[in-house]
């Protein structure tokens, strides 16, 4: 019976993420091509599919929060996909097209349109996370200041 609910519950999530402009990119958008292989989903009915997506959802929308908080497992995975790092050169901020090159040599372009004028110390260390939906989000640590962003390619 619980199952059941859940399972409703789960889908009409996902019916509401539908209507509200198909936010949800699904679980073959959030995976590579591999790992959709690798994990066996490429075999998935497209019916099967709609009920992992709505697990997904449910889950994220409710126990993935409590395992971040709470297992150590979660935790070592998240800081491992953490790349923390400084900006290079004369960084003043964003401005909705900036580029951001790190000490580490990568490259990563501001992928949202706002602006942030930055007053602080010269080469500000960052750290960038991949959010539940593949997003990817720098933080300027000594501000706490975040800006959605993507590597530039």
């Amino acid at each position: 019976m619980r199952r059941g609910l859940r399972v409703v519950l789960c889908l009409a999530v996902a019916a509401g993420m539908a209507t509200a402009g198909d936010r949800f990119p699904g679980v073959r958008k959030l995976m590579s091509d591999e790992e959709v292989r690798a994990a066996g989903l490429d075999k998935l009915s497209s019916e099967e599919l709609a009920q992992l997506n709505a697990w997904l959802i449910g889950y994220t929308a409710g126990d993935a929060e409590v395992l971040r908080a709470s297992n150590k497992a979660v935790r070592k995975a998240q800081r491992a996909r953490q790349i923390v790092a400084r900006i290079e050169g004369d960084f003043r901020g964003w401005t909705g097209k900036t580029i951001f090159r790190l000490d580490n040599g990568q490259v990563w372009k501001q992928r949202l349109d706002n602006t942030y004028r930055y007053r602080g110390a010269a080469n500000p260390q960052v750290r960038i996370e991949r959010n539940w939906m593949g997003f990817y989000r720098m933080t300027v640590l000594s501000t706490g200041k975040s800006v959605g962003v993507s590597p530039r390619r």
